[in-house]
């Protein structure tokens, strides 16, 4: 499905998606795309600590950028004061590096005018596709604007080349999903998913199933979490802001199933309904290489 520059791309990614093409193009392409979502360090971290954490996600983004995949770039995931993703890895990476990897996401808990300024140099760097959300609003600063369709539009008129994906979230209203993505005013691209589990797929079939009857075409990503262990603070933590399967996962745990393993599952899981387009998030940065060949070789 690449054209034009990507197309002339002949060395693939380690999932099968040419090196050249934008994250819309391997998603309308052929075979899986395995995408890692990051979280940037949080912000007013120790001296020492704060460059700790960037020279492991440096290496890590490298390593990723280097083998052809796309790192989805996290904005104050779960009301976290994070670093900015942009600022930072045009300061550390490099000109020399291939951008176009990078997939930032935007929420609109910032002001309008950092907004479209964070768009503008997003695309000016080199990234071509954002994923635009409208952010929890039970934590941190109020939205911008009250919808992320509404921050799109904006980004679309201001930088018209940039990708722009939306969120979609299965565990809520099927058929008010993908009547979403339907629209046209909803101005996406693509679509970013929740995280699911292998364990609750209900949801996930009855989200497939309407975008099926509906007819819906609009590429996605369906997200997977790593779970690293079944700790009952660690699950509690998570429960507030992802569905946790927490019976589940604690009996998988305890029967000696492991994080990679569990994750494998949910892979497996989702292509055999036909998804093969996903990202996996919570890795640790320090491992994230071997962690990702773990779970893949399980998947």
């Amino acid at each position: 499905m690449a054209s034009g520059e990507g197309a002339s791309q002949t060395s693939e990614g380690p999932t099968g998606e040419a090196k050249g093409a934008t994250l819309l193009e391997a998603l309308v392409g052929p075979g899986p795309t395995r995408t890692v979502e990051l979280r940037p360090p949080r912000r007013g971290l120790p001296g020492s600590g704060s460059v700790d954490a960037w020279i492991d996600l440096n290496r890590a983004v490298r390593s990723l950028v280097d083998s052809g995949r796309f790192i989805l770039f996290t904005d104050a995931a779960v009301g976290a004061h994070e670093e900015e993703s942009v600022q930072h890895l045009q300061a550390n990476l490099g000109q020399d590096s291939d951008f176009s990897r990078i997939v930032p996401f935007l929420t609109c808990k910032h002001s309008l005018d950092y907004c479209l300024l964070f768009a503008r140099r997003a695309a000016a760097l080199g990234i071509r596709a954002l994923t635009v959300t409208g952010g929890d609003k039970g934590v941190g600063p109020p939205r911008c604007l009250p919808r992320s369709r509404d921050l799109r539009r904006l980004i679309r008129e201001e930088v018209p080349g940039l990708q722009l994906g939306a969120w979609v979230n299965p565990q809520k209203d099927a058929a008010e999903q993908v009547e979403l993505l339907l629209d046209p005013e909803h101005y996406a691209e693509y679509y970013v998913c929740q995280v699911v589990s292998h364990h609750r797929l209900v949801e996930v079939d009855r989200f497939l199933n309407e975008a099926a009857k509906r007819g819906l075409t609009l590429p996605g990503l369906m997200g997977v979490f790593f779970y690293r262990s079944a700790t009952e603070r660690t699950l509690d933590r998570l429960a507030s802001f992802i569905p946790v399967p927490r019976a589940e996962l604690v009996a998988e745990f305890a029967a000696g199933v492991s994080a990679e393993e569990v994750c494998g599952r949910t892979l497996k899981a989702l292509a055999g309904r036909g998804v093969e387009k996903t990202y996996v998030s919570n890795l640790a940065t320090r491992q994230l290489d071997l962690q990702l060949r773990m779970i893949e070789a399980r998947a």
